[in-house]
């Protein structure tokens, strides 16, 4: 082949692709039994470099890819100098209930519902923008401040911060069933609801590593969609829940498709 027709070859090709920059993502909140999860399936699932988590003390961690960011209950309303790089593409609060399983917990930045503005507002300052703020898995688990969800003005005004993306996770909770016509049906339904032995382990509250792993897929597919505020409802929740991998749920959901059913497991009699 002649010098030209390689000239000629080469300014047809596609120049290589230059690798994408790592996305990176920020947990405000990841002690407790939700928090812990979550760190767990963003650090399993490999889509974030690093995974970055709020303390109030400095930790150490042999965990690979995961990066304290030390503040206080201060340092998190003070805006951030000129210049500073952001400190996350994406993040996620999660409020989960204060556990002692150990000491390196109670390092953990442990959000409380008042400080969803002030959390929201330094978090946007730092240059996120697309934010998740998560509520306990499990409605038995839900502190008595966040029993009615978050206050609505809350939620009006973290919405209007001006993150390209915001998802509230509710609390999940399986669908309520229309009550049966037939009287011989309401009577044996009754009589199921009683008996937790038969009751299906689906009607059982879920586990936070499942709901985690929705949050988790949750916040890796934000970054393709169109931007706007969303609220992912304790029934999408629960059926995550339902599913080993939450990835096409999560991709119909934010698509405004039509969801895929799921198969609920078998009734143990």
């Amino acid at each position: 082949m002649s010098l030209l027709n390689h000239a000629l070859r080469a300014g047809r090709t596609q120049p290589p692709a230059t690798p994408s920059t790592p996305r990176t993502v920020l947990v405000a909140g990841g002690g407790g039994a939700l928090g812990s999860a979550v760190l767990e399936a963003l650090l399993a699932g490999r889509n974030f470099a690093p995974v970055r988590v709020l303390a109030t003390r400095a930790l150490s961690t042999a965990m690979q890819g995961l990066e304290p960011i030390v503040v206080d209950d201060i340092g998190i309303d003070v805006a951030p100098e000129s210049g500073v790089a952001p400190i996350a593409d994406t993040a996620l609060i999660v409020f989960d209930r204060e556990r002692h399983a150990n000491g390196r917990e109670l390092a953990f930045l442990r959000p409380a519902p008042q400080d969803l503005m002030p959390i929201a507002r330094w978090l946007h300052r730092r240059g996120v923008r697309a934010l998740v703020v998560v509520l306990p898995h499990s409605p038995a688990s839900l502190p008595d401040a966040l029993k009615s969800g978050l206050a609505n003005l809350d939620e009006q005004a973290a919405a209007a911060l001006g993150f390209e993306q915001l998802v509230f996770v509710r609390s999940a909770q399986a669908p309520t069933h229309a009550r049966a016509a037939q009287w011989l049906q309401r009577l044996a339904d009754g009589v199921l609801a009683q008996m937790q032995m038969m009751v299906a382990s689906s009607h059982q509250p879920v586990r936070a590593g499942k709901v985690a792993r929705f949050v988790a897929e949750l916040a890796v597919q934000l970054g393709g969609v169109v931007p706007g505020t969303r609220v992912a409802p304790p029934e999408l929740v629960w059926q995550a829940a339902q599913l080993r991998d939450p990835a096409a749920l999560v991709e119909a959901w934010l698509a405004a498709r039509e969801l895929p059913e799921v198969s609920a497991p078998r009734k143990r009699w």
